[in-house]
């Protein structure tokens, strides 16, 4: 695969993304535990290595099918979450009962369709994972929502969660290729157009609004930071502290932590959107940082 010098730069895209989701979720999942609230006041990360959750480990398997089939192969996608599924990594307890499911056997066209008397699940867990399928499809953001939302459903099929995932891909996406991106207005315009009508897209659109509000505190007060771990009280808030923070991984990831809220969430989506470009996670922040797990794709071998 790697043969091929543009699946090689796709693949190196996603994987920067990968790294600065897996830091982001690692790190923020640190700041969950009331012990290290007054770190998180002092901008210090606490002593010791910060283990990723399932955030990490279900966004290897998006990076790995991509790597294997060049878009996303939905049963492949299902196979790999379930092959890899370990309860220890904090899955919710939904994505828990159906990922044990596939791996007895189960069909998550099935499972994932039944969820939420036939809704299905409204959660954060199919945009927390998508940021290195955007940084994939860089500079091409409708082809990355049309990805998204085939790797959204092997989990989620609430409209809500869908959206919110190709708002994130969308992100991820323009902030790989920011000469077609632009500014921070418009990739959260980009997105909201491409996003279908829903609470996620009113969201986008506040927090448009509030590009020029400096206090993550009073923005998470309007759009939510994931306390309700919904796609819709998630993902506004997110992009919006990427849109602010683009190239300054550092500057974004403190500023979603001390939002509180779905800590390790919030901070792996807006460190795999901004990884996806030129904002690479601190050196320090990585050696801090449990590594990737050995089946992550090597785009460089």
């Amino acid at each position: 695969m790697t043969a091929d010098p543009a699946l090689a730069r796709r693949c190196a895209r996603a994987l920067a993304a990968l790294r600065g989701l897996a830091v982001g979720d690692a790190l923020g999942s640190r700041f969950t535990d009331p012990v290290h609230h007054a770190a998180l006041r002092r901008r210090e990360l606490p002593a010791g290595l910060a283990r990723w959750t399932d955030d990490t480990e279900m966004a290897c398997s998006v990076v790995g099918v991509l790597a294997v089939h060049g878009s996303i192969d939905q049963d492949a996608l299902a196979h790999s979450f379930a092959r890899h599924h370990d309860p220890a990594r904090a899955y919710g307890s939904t994505v828990n009962r159906i990922l044990r499911s596939m791996g007895e056997g189960g069909d998550w066209r099935v499972l994932a369709s039944a969820l939420f008397n036939g809704q299905g699940s409204w959660g954060n867990g199919a945009a927390m994972r998508i940021a290195p399928l955007g940084a994939w499809y860089g500079g091409e953001p409708e082809r990355a929502v049309r990805e998204a939302e085939l790797s959204a459903y092997v989990t989620h099929q609430h409209r809500e969660a869908v959206a919110g995932t190709m708002a994130v891909a969308v992100a991820a996406s323009l902030a790989a290729a920011p000469r077609s991106g632009g500014g921070p207005e418009d990739l959260l315009d980009a997105a909201t157009e491409l996003v279908p009508r829903s609470a996620v897209r009113a969201g986008l659109r506040r927090a448009r609004d509030l590009l020029d509000y400096a206090d993550p505190g009073t923005v998470a007060a309007v759009l939510g930071c994931g306390r309700r771990n919904s796609a819709h009280d998630t993902v506004p808030f997110t992009l919006w502290a990427a849109a602010r923070h683009l190239g300054d991984f550092r500057a974004a990831f403190w500023t979603t932590a001390q939002a509180g809220g779905d800590v390790d969430t919030t901070c792996a989506i807006v460190g795999g959107v901004i990884a996806a470009g030129d904002g690479a996670p601190p050196a320090e922040w990585l050696e801090h940082t449990e590594p990737l797990p050995e089946w992550t794709p090597d785009c460089e071998g």
